[in-house]
């Protein structure tokens, strides 16, 4: 019988598999320098990515505010643009099919060179119309609004980038928040009430404000939302509409404040 046992195909298959599990060699501790490794090259990754999305929106700050300190200073300009209305419409149609194209076409965003097309022409488009409402203020008005929105921003980004906090989990408030506003906006429309409008631009600015903060996390790709690192255009064109917007709302509440 033990011959039989010994002489049995399925016991020496069992016996095998066996003395295999037994041989085998233990596999090699986890070090914990390979987690931080990848976790590095995640980092590395990241801070490209910020670096690139903070370069682009430079360049576009720049040619905006550009636009604006030659539509506030030079007076030419700004007689022109006060009688050729027009122009105004022309420029904010062209800002709304390049948002279109970038918004929606994921194809178009992603792709070098036709994102950085599609962007410039935003920006020239968007330049255009923030120094025109800019020339219908006073210079003292506009300079002071330039100051302060620069101090916010800063303040916000650098604040986001280093709290605890996640932002990015009250962007659905904030979105109900921002249809709100635009039915606050044009309820504005009909009613010609200086204070209303005021309160109008002081809920906007601080809108805004939160939007910002949200949209500086979204680069940090460790809060509850993330963007990818090849949406560096995506991100970029959200921080820049956040900081035109929070510009442009308290511009227009130190010149309702002034009575420009």
């Amino acid at each position: 019988m033990v011959q039989d046992m010994e002489a049995n195909p399925h016991h020496i298959l069992l016996q095998a598999q066996d003395d295999a599990y037994h041989s085998e060699e233990e596999p090699p501790p986890f070090h914990e320098n390979q987690e931080f490794d990848f976790g590095l090259d995640n980092k590395s990754i990241r801070r490209a990515f910020i670096r690139k999305v903070f370069l682009v929106l430079t360049a576009q700050l720049m040619v905006t505010f550009a636009f604006v300190a030659v539509f506030t200073f030079v007076k030419e300009v700004k007689v022109f643009v006060m009688v050729n209305t027009w122009t105004y419409l022309v420029s904010y149609v062209i800002f709304f099919v390049s948002l279109c194209v970038i918004s929606c076409c994921g194809s178009v965003r992603r792709r070098h060179p036709w994102n950085l097309v599609a962007l410039s022409v935003l920006t020239l488009s968007m330049s255009y119309m923030v120094g025109m409402i800019a020339s219908f203020h006073d210079t003292d008005t506009v300079v002071m609004a330039v100051g302060i929105t620069a101090v916010v921003c800063f303040t916000v980004v650098i604040f986001s980038m280093q709290t605890k906090y996640d932002f990015t989990s009250c962007y659905g408030v904030l979105f109900v928040c921002l249809i709100v506003l635009l039915i606050f906006g044009i309820l504005c429309i009909f009613i010609r009430d200086r204070i209303l409008h005021i309160v109008y631009a002081g809920l906007g600015a601080l809108l805004f404000t939160c939007f910002l903060a949200v949209d500086t996390q979204l680069l940090l790709g460790n809060k509850e939302l993330s963007l990818s690192p090849e949406e560096y255009i995506f991100a970029a064109l959200n921080l820049y509409m956040d900081i035109i917007n929070i510009f442009l709302y308290i511009l227009a509440i130190i010149g309702r404040a002034r009575g420009s």
